[in-house]
Protein backbone atom coordinates (compact mmCIF):
# COMPACT_ATOMS: atom_id res chain seq x y z
CA UNK A 1 0.00 0.00 0.00
CA UNK A 2 2.73 2.61 0.46
CA UNK A 3 4.06 2.12 -3.02
CA UNK A 4 0.19 2.95 -4.13
CA UNK A 5 0.24 5.70 -1.77
CA UNK A 6 2.84 7.12 -2.88
CA UNK A 7 1.98 6.74 -6.47
CA UNK A 8 -0.77 8.91 -5.59
CA UNK A 9 1.06 11.83 -3.17
CA UNK A 10 3.36 14.15 -5.19
CA UNK A 11 6.85 14.88 -3.98
CA UNK A 12 6.73 18.03 -1.66
CA UNK A 13 7.52 21.27 -3.63
CA UNK A 14 11.09 22.66 -3.91
CA UNK A 15 10.67 25.74 -2.33
CA UNK A 16 12.93 28.50 -4.09
CA UNK A 17 15.05 29.85 -1.49
CA UNK A 18 15.04 26.55 0.71
CA UNK A 19 18.21 24.40 1.05
CA UNK A 20 18.06 22.24 -2.03
CA UNK A 21 15.36 24.24 -3.98
CA UNK A 22 15.98 27.22 -6.53
CA UNK A 23 17.73 30.34 -6.00
CA UNK A 24 15.56 33.73 -5.83
CA UNK A 25 16.29 35.50 -8.57
CA UNK A 26 14.02 37.72 -8.97
CA UNK A 27 12.41 40.68 -6.73
CA UNK A 28 9.60 39.36 -4.59
CA UNK A 29 7.17 41.05 -2.50
CA UNK A 30 6.01 39.36 1.23
CA UNK A 31 1.75 38.40 1.01
CA UNK A 32 0.24 38.92 4.72
CA UNK A 33 0.25 34.99 5.06
CA UNK A 34 4.40 34.99 4.92
CA UNK A 35 4.39 33.46 0.82
CA UNK A 36 6.20 35.73 -1.41
CA UNK A 37 5.11 36.57 -4.96
CA UNK A 38 8.04 37.20 -7.48
CA UNK A 39 7.65 39.63 -10.33
CA UNK A 40 9.08 41.82 -13.47
CA UNK A 41 8.60 45.67 -14.04
CA UNK A 42 8.39 46.47 -17.49
CA UNK A 43 7.46 49.70 -19.50
CA UNK A 44 7.72 52.70 -17.96
CA UNK A 45 8.58 53.53 -14.35
CA UNK A 46 5.56 53.72 -12.06
CA UNK A 47 5.72 56.89 -10.90
CA UNK A 48 5.23 58.50 -14.80
CA UNK A 49 3.22 56.32 -15.99
CA UNK A 50 -0.16 56.65 -16.45
CA UNK A 51 -1.56 53.60 -16.65
CA UNK A 52 -0.76 50.29 -14.28
CA UNK A 53 -1.27 46.99 -15.94
CA UNK A 54 -1.09 43.76 -14.11
CA UNK A 55 -0.36 41.09 -16.24
CA UNK A 56 -1.40 37.37 -15.69
CA UNK A 57 0.84 34.69 -17.18
CA UNK A 58 -1.33 31.32 -18.63
CA UNK A 59 -0.37 27.50 -18.09
CA UNK A 60 3.40 26.25 -18.09
CA UNK A 61 4.50 29.84 -18.29
CA UNK A 62 5.66 32.65 -15.42
CA UNK A 63 6.44 36.23 -15.27
CA UNK A 64 8.67 35.87 -18.05
CA UNK A 65 6.22 35.43 -20.68
CA UNK A 66 7.17 37.80 -23.58
CA UNK A 67 3.92 40.48 -24.17
CA UNK A 68 4.48 41.40 -28.05
CA UNK A 69 4.21 45.23 -27.72
CA UNK A 70 6.50 47.85 -28.84
CA UNK A 71 8.52 50.26 -26.49
CA UNK A 72 6.85 53.34 -28.93
CA UNK A 73 3.47 52.51 -28.04
CA UNK A 74 4.43 51.64 -24.46
CA UNK A 75 5.71 55.14 -24.14
CA UNK A 76 2.58 56.69 -26.68
CA UNK A 77 0.18 54.96 -24.36
CA UNK A 78 2.16 55.85 -20.74
CA UNK A 79 2.12 52.12 -19.14
CA UNK A 80 3.71 50.37 -16.66
CA UNK A 81 3.03 46.51 -16.66
CA UNK A 82 3.62 44.44 -13.95
CA UNK A 83 4.01 40.85 -14.42
CA UNK A 84 4.59 38.13 -11.77
CA UNK A 85 4.55 34.40 -11.32
CA UNK A 86 1.19 32.76 -10.11
CA UNK A 87 1.65 30.63 -6.35
CA UNK A 88 3.74 27.78 -7.08
CA UNK A 89 5.35 29.04 -10.50
CA UNK A 90 8.69 30.87 -10.63
CA UNK A 91 9.81 32.20 -7.95
CA UNK A 92 6.60 32.63 -5.85
CA UNK A 93 5.86 30.39 -3.04
CA UNK A 94 3.30 27.61 -3.48
CA UNK A 95 -0.18 28.22 -1.51
CA UNK A 96 -1.74 24.22 -0.90
CA UNK A 97 -4.65 27.02 -0.09
CA UNK A 98 -5.19 28.71 -3.27
CA UNK A 99 -8.92 29.08 -4.30
CA UNK A 100 -10.21 31.59 -7.60
CA UNK A 101 -10.45 33.68 -4.45
CA UNK A 102 -7.21 33.78 -2.53
CA UNK A 103 -5.58 34.86 -6.41
CA UNK A 104 -7.42 37.72 -6.82
CA UNK A 105 -6.23 38.58 -3.13
CA UNK A 106 -2.98 38.47 -3.86
CA UNK A 107 -3.20 40.74 -6.95
CA UNK A 108 -4.40 42.83 -4.71
CA UNK A 109 -1.70 43.09 -2.56
CA UNK A 110 0.57 42.78 -4.92
CA UNK A 111 -0.87 46.02 -6.33
CA UNK A 112 -0.15 47.33 -3.08
CA UNK A 113 2.93 46.40 -2.11
CA UNK A 114 4.14 48.10 -5.63
CA UNK A 115 2.17 51.10 -4.81
CA UNK A 116 -0.01 50.68 -7.73
CA UNK A 117 -2.72 53.07 -6.39
CA UNK A 118 -6.33 52.83 -5.93
CA UNK A 119 -7.37 51.84 -9.34
CA UNK A 120 -4.96 49.12 -11.98
CA UNK A 121 -5.74 47.36 -15.53
CA UNK A 122 -5.45 43.33 -15.21
CA UNK A 123 -4.89 41.41 -18.55
CA UNK A 124 -4.53 37.98 -18.48
CA UNK A 125 -4.30 35.34 -21.14
CA UNK A 126 -5.31 32.06 -21.31
CA UNK A 127 -5.27 29.93 -17.65
CA UNK A 128 -4.35 33.79 -16.74
CA UNK A 129 -7.56 35.02 -18.06
CA UNK A 130 -9.55 32.89 -15.84
CA UNK A 131 -7.71 34.25 -12.88
CA UNK A 132 -8.88 37.81 -14.07
CA UNK A 133 -12.82 36.68 -13.59
CA UNK A 134 -11.71 36.26 -10.12
CA UNK A 135 -10.56 39.42 -9.91
CA UNK A 136 -14.10 40.95 -11.37
CA UNK A 137 -15.62 38.80 -8.77
CA UNK A 138 -13.35 39.78 -5.46
CA UNK A 139 -11.83 43.28 -6.60
CA UNK A 140 -13.99 45.01 -8.49
CA UNK A 141 -13.74 48.35 -6.88
CA UNK A 142 -9.86 48.15 -7.86
CA UNK A 143 -10.23 47.72 -10.99
CA UNK A 144 -9.77 50.61 -13.93
CA UNK A 145 -10.34 47.94 -16.85
CA UNK A 146 -10.04 44.51 -17.76
CA UNK A 147 -8.74 42.20 -20.56
CA UNK A 148 -9.44 38.39 -21.09
CA UNK A 149 -7.12 36.94 -23.71
CA UNK A 150 -8.23 33.41 -25.04
CA UNK A 151 -9.69 33.00 -21.04
CA UNK A 152 -9.98 29.39 -20.32
CA UNK A 153 -13.53 27.82 -19.47
CA UNK A 154 -14.21 25.55 -16.84
CA UNK A 155 -16.86 23.28 -18.17
CA UNK A 156 -18.86 23.10 -14.93
CA UNK A 157 -19.90 26.51 -14.31
CA UNK A 158 -23.61 26.33 -13.55
CA UNK A 159 -24.01 29.13 -16.17
CA UNK A 160 -23.79 27.08 -19.40
CA UNK A 161 -26.42 24.66 -20.73
CA UNK A 162 -25.66 21.35 -20.52
CA UNK A 163 -26.38 19.97 -24.16
CA UNK A 164 -23.59 23.51 -25.33
CA UNK A 165 -20.97 22.26 -22.56
CA UNK A 166 -21.39 18.94 -23.61
CA UNK A 167 -20.95 19.89 -27.15
CA UNK A 168 -17.62 21.68 -26.08
CA UNK A 169 -16.37 19.38 -23.98
CA UNK A 170 -16.34 16.88 -26.85
CA UNK A 171 -14.12 19.11 -29.06
CA UNK A 172 -11.13 18.53 -26.46
CA UNK A 173 -8.91 15.34 -27.21
CA UNK A 174 -9.74 12.23 -25.44
CA UNK A 175 -6.85 12.26 -23.32
CA UNK A 176 -7.47 16.11 -22.47
CA UNK A 177 -11.26 15.42 -21.22
CA UNK A 178 -9.81 12.69 -18.77
CA UNK A 179 -7.32 14.81 -17.89
CA UNK A 180 -9.97 17.66 -16.99
CA UNK A 181 -12.72 14.67 -15.27
CA UNK A 182 -9.84 13.95 -12.66
CA UNK A 183 -9.25 17.72 -12.03
CA UNK A 184 -12.90 18.19 -11.41
CA UNK A 185 -14.09 15.10 -9.69
CA UNK A 186 -11.09 13.51 -8.27
CA UNK A 187 -8.41 16.21 -7.49
CA UNK A 188 -6.24 13.92 -5.11
CA UNK A 189 -5.69 11.77 -8.43
CA UNK A 190 -4.54 15.39 -10.54
CA UNK A 191 -0.94 14.37 -9.55
CA UNK A 192 -0.98 10.57 -10.55
CA UNK A 193 -3.00 10.99 -13.74
CA UNK A 194 -0.69 13.26 -15.18
CA UNK A 195 2.06 11.46 -14.37
CA UNK A 196 1.15 7.39 -14.73
CA UNK A 197 2.15 6.15 -18.07
CA UNK A 198 -1.03 3.95 -18.76
CA UNK A 199 -3.11 6.38 -20.16
CA UNK A 200 -2.19 9.27 -22.23
CA UNK A 201 -2.28 12.38 -20.12
CA UNK A 202 -2.82 15.82 -20.84
CA UNK A 203 -1.91 16.53 -24.41
CA UNK A 204 -1.83 20.70 -23.30
CA UNK A 205 1.28 19.39 -21.18
CA UNK A 206 2.62 17.60 -23.34
CA UNK A 207 2.25 20.23 -26.18
CA UNK A 208 0.91 17.92 -28.49
CA UNK A 209 0.16 19.00 -32.00
CA UNK A 210 -3.57 18.70 -32.06
CA UNK A 211 -4.20 20.99 -28.99
CA UNK A 212 -2.89 23.48 -31.52
CA UNK A 213 -4.31 25.60 -34.29
CA UNK A 214 -2.55 26.50 -37.87
CA UNK A 215 -2.20 29.74 -37.09
CA UNK A 216 -0.68 28.71 -33.25
CA UNK A 217 1.75 25.95 -35.17
CA UNK A 218 3.19 29.24 -37.05
CA UNK A 219 3.18 31.76 -34.34
CA UNK A 220 5.04 29.14 -31.58
CA UNK A 221 7.33 28.57 -34.70
CA UNK A 222 8.23 32.79 -35.26
CA UNK A 223 8.15 34.09 -31.58
CA UNK A 224 8.07 31.11 -29.13
CA UNK A 225 11.47 30.23 -28.94
CA UNK A 226 12.78 29.40 -25.53
CA UNK A 227 9.15 28.05 -24.11
CA UNK A 228 10.87 25.34 -23.08
CA UNK A 229 13.19 27.56 -21.29
CA UNK A 230 9.80 29.23 -19.27
CA UNK A 231 8.63 26.12 -19.21
CA UNK A 232 11.22 24.80 -17.36
CA UNK A 233 11.42 28.05 -14.80
CA UNK A 234 7.99 28.00 -14.38
CA UNK A 235 7.90 24.86 -13.10
CA UNK A 236 10.89 24.73 -11.39
CA UNK A 237 9.98 23.97 -7.66
CA UNK A 238 7.80 21.09 -9.44
CA UNK A 239 4.77 20.32 -11.75
CA UNK A 240 2.32 19.65 -8.84
CA UNK A 241 2.31 22.94 -7.10
CA UNK A 242 1.94 24.59 -10.44
CA UNK A 243 0.02 22.87 -13.67
CA UNK A 244 -1.56 20.10 -11.57
CA UNK A 245 -2.82 22.97 -8.95
CA UNK A 246 -3.94 24.99 -12.02
CA UNK A 247 -5.98 22.36 -12.91
CA UNK A 248 -7.25 21.74 -9.76
CA UNK A 249 -8.37 25.18 -9.15
CA UNK A 250 -9.36 25.96 -13.31
CA UNK A 251 -11.59 23.16 -13.26
CA UNK A 252 -12.54 22.56 -9.62
CA UNK A 253 -16.06 23.56 -8.24
CA UNK A 254 -15.97 27.33 -8.08
CA UNK A 255 -17.44 29.35 -5.04
CA UNK A 256 -19.25 31.74 -8.14
CA UNK A 257 -20.08 31.37 -11.41
CA UNK A 258 -18.88 34.30 -13.63
CA UNK A 259 -22.22 34.05 -15.59
CA UNK A 260 -23.73 36.03 -12.75
CA UNK A 261 -20.91 38.57 -12.50
CA UNK A 262 -22.52 42.71 -12.80
CA UNK A 263 -20.99 45.20 -14.52
CA UNK A 264 -18.01 46.57 -12.47
CA UNK A 265 -18.22 49.76 -14.52
CA UNK A 266 -22.21 50.78 -14.72
CA UNK A 267 -21.29 54.58 -15.79
CA UNK A 268 -18.26 53.74 -17.92
CA UNK A 269 -16.03 54.67 -16.10
CA UNK A 270 -13.58 51.37 -17.22
CA UNK A 271 -14.48 48.27 -19.52
CA UNK A 272 -14.12 45.06 -19.81
CA UNK A 273 -12.81 43.16 -22.88
CA UNK A 274 -12.59 39.60 -24.04
CA UNK A 275 -10.84 38.48 -26.94
CA UNK A 276 -11.32 34.43 -28.70
CA UNK A 277 -10.15 33.23 -31.56
CA UNK A 278 -12.34 30.66 -33.86
CA UNK A 279 -10.17 28.17 -34.45
CA UNK A 280 -9.25 27.92 -30.90
CA UNK A 281 -8.14 24.48 -29.93
CA UNK A 282 -7.83 24.65 -26.42
CA UNK A 283 -10.86 26.80 -25.55
CA UNK A 284 -14.13 26.52 -27.87
CA UNK A 285 -15.37 29.29 -29.07
CA UNK A 286 -19.06 28.18 -28.59
CA UNK A 287 -18.76 29.17 -24.97
CA UNK A 288 -17.09 32.24 -25.13
CA UNK A 289 -20.09 33.04 -27.60
CA UNK A 290 -22.09 32.65 -24.78
CA UNK A 291 -20.19 34.31 -22.06
CA UNK A 292 -20.70 37.41 -24.14
CA UNK A 293 -24.03 36.86 -24.67
CA UNK A 294 -25.07 36.85 -21.43
CA UNK A 295 -22.57 39.45 -20.51
CA UNK A 296 -23.45 42.54 -22.74
CA UNK A 297 -21.47 44.80 -20.92
CA UNK A 298 -18.27 42.81 -22.05
CA UNK A 299 -16.86 44.17 -25.32
CA UNK A 300 -16.42 40.70 -27.43
CA UNK A 301 -13.74 40.47 -30.06
CA UNK A 302 -13.54 37.07 -31.81
CA UNK A 303 -10.83 37.02 -34.49
CA UNK A 304 -11.66 35.20 -37.46
CA UNK A 305 -8.99 31.71 -38.11
CA UNK A 306 -7.31 32.69 -34.64
CA UNK A 307 -6.18 30.21 -32.40
CA UNK A 308 -4.90 29.98 -28.71
CA UNK A 309 -1.90 32.04 -28.53
CA UNK A 310 -3.34 35.28 -29.86
CA UNK A 311 -1.00 37.25 -27.10
CA UNK A 312 1.77 36.15 -30.31
CA UNK A 313 -0.21 37.95 -33.59
CA UNK A 314 1.39 40.86 -34.27
CA UNK A 315 -0.31 44.38 -33.04
CA UNK A 316 -3.03 42.16 -31.19
CA UNK A 317 -1.73 43.61 -27.23
CA UNK A 318 -1.38 46.60 -28.93
CA UNK A 319 -5.15 46.57 -29.73
CA UNK A 320 -5.97 45.08 -26.08
CA UNK A 321 -3.97 47.95 -24.59
CA UNK A 322 -5.55 50.93 -26.68
CA UNK A 323 -9.07 49.49 -25.97
CA UNK A 324 -8.41 49.43 -22.53
CA UNK A 325 -7.29 52.42 -22.08
CA UNK A 326 -10.04 54.51 -23.89
CA UNK A 327 -12.37 52.51 -21.97
CA UNK A 328 -14.05 50.52 -24.51
CA UNK A 329 -14.29 53.23 -27.42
Amino acid sequence: TSAAYQAFRPPPPKICGTPGGPPVTAPRIKLRDGRHLAYKEHGLPKDVAKHKIVFVHGFTSCRLDPMIVTNEVIEELGVYVVTFDRPGYGESDPDPNRTPKSLALDIEELADGLGLGSRFYVMGKSMGGQVVWGCLKYIPQRLAGAALIAPVINYWWPGFPADLCKEAYNLQLPQDQWALRVAHHAPWLTYWWNTQKLFPSSGVISRKRETMSRQDIELVSTYGGGHDLKQKEATQQGEFESLHRDMMIGFGKWEFDPMDLENPFPNNEGSVHLWQGDDDKKVPVILQRYIAQKLPWIHYHELPGGGHVLHFVPGLIEGVLRALLRGGK
